[in-house]
């Protein structure tokens, strides 16, 4: 399964950028949560710590798997992941409104399947686009592809969760545009996406979602209400200045008057604490990361390695680019972490898991 010659070739940086990120968010979590009343929540720092272990663990093995190999059987995976959707619709664990987990008897874990469902889709999108032997992607393997992602997203959709249903279609698009879709199509399917968007409005968001959407555009119409969180991460986000207030000396994540810091707004906590110094540190750790694996897509030995590699990187990428877009104001409110460090064991694993993936197609540039 593993040659010891492939270490000749792992891309140590990244991993370095990975676990720095992972580091300074369980700092973040501790510093928001470590004098919390709660018992349960002053250790959430740890139960963290033990999702970056068993993360590593996944990282590991699909470093170690050749990823053709995972190819040959993304069928299997996505068949399975599939089924254990169907099944959290019907058995999941209820919490916050939505159906979305499984329990776990390891360390009081929750699984959250739709995290690995990226993953799934991302190998197989590319399995079936790399097969295309033509310069242009064919209609018809867009449409394979479109109905292989449709699948996953309703399903997600049904839980409620549509934060992380749309990030499936990163994945779906940027493997489509590097396989050669037509810049015609990509314009239909704008048209598209805009004739259908007021259907949508009407008929396909449930009235919290339509809610975010106009809090985002004037969240001062209920400062107490549905703008408190918009209203409080602006300001958690300013309050940290050049250099910052200090670890666990802020105000906003300290005494809780942002809600879910720990979580979706990790990065406002970090602006307050460390100020715009800190901030621009995490975005170049990001940035290094982006940059890295692109460049992995781009050493690839084949068309398969290339496009796992853009699939996982464009999901990771919309996820980054949303949460700290949404931190700073400028997009609604929605529960997406932000990967690698907001607090959350199932996306920290599949991230981890992913980059394993990305690093498995470095690591095999130079196999046969």
């Amino acid at each position: 399964m593993f040659d010891r010659r492939f270490y000749l070739h792992l891309d140590w940086p990244l991993v370095a950028a990975m676990y720095a990120l992972c580091v300074v968010g369980v700092l973040m979590i501790y510093s928001t949560t470590g004098d919390a009343a709660s018992a349960a929540k002053a250790r959430l720092f740890l139960v963290q710590i033990y999702a970056i272990l068993i993360g590593t663990a996944a990282f590991v093995i699909c470093l170690s798997v050749d990823y053709r190999s995972l190819a040959d059987r993304a069928h299997v995976l996505y068949a399975i992941l599939i089924g254990i959707l169907v099944y959290v619709l019907v058995f999941g664990v209820v919490r916050g409104g939505g159906r979305r987990w499984i329990p776990l008897p390891l360390f009081n874990l929750q699984l959250q399947p739709s995290e690995f469902v990226k993953l799934a889709l991302a190998i197989l999108l590319a399995r079936l686009f790399a097969a295309n032997q033509t310069r242009l992607l064919s209609t018809g393997n867009l449409l394979a592809g479109g109905l292989l992602t449709g699948v996953p997203l309703l399903l997600i959709m049904a839980q409620p969760d549509l934060g992380t249903a749309l990030t499936l279609v990163p994945v779906l698009l940027g493997i489509a545009y590097l396989a050669g879709m037509r810049l015609r199509v990509a314009g239909v399917l704008l048209a598209l996406a805009i004739v259908t968007a007021p259907i949508v409005w009407n008929y396909g968001l449930k009235d919290y979602q339509k809610a975010r959407v106009v809090t985002f555009l004037d969240p001062w119409r209920d400062p107490r209400g549905k703008g408190y969180q918009q209203i409080q991460a602006q300001i958690t986000v300013g309050a940290g200045g050049l250099w910052g207030q200090g670890f666990r000396k802020g105000t906003q994540g300290q005494l809780s008057f942002l809600p879910v810091s720990h979580n979706d707004f990790i990065f406002s906590v970090l602006a307050e604490e460390h100020g715009f110094v800190g901030v621009l540190g995490v975005l170049g750790l990001y940035l290094f990361i982006v940059a890295r694996s692109l460049d992995t897509a781009r050493r690839a030995r084949d068309r398969l390695g290339t496009y796992l590699v853009v699939g996982v990187l464009s999901s990771f990428t919309f996820q980054v680019l949303y949460n700290i877009s949404m931190s700073a104001g400028l997009a609604p409110v929605k529960g997406l972490p932000l990967p690698l460090m907001s607090y959350g064991g199932s996306s920290l694993i599949a991230t981890l898991a992913g980059f394993g993936l990305i690093l498995n197609v470095r690591m095999r540039r130079f196999t046969n």
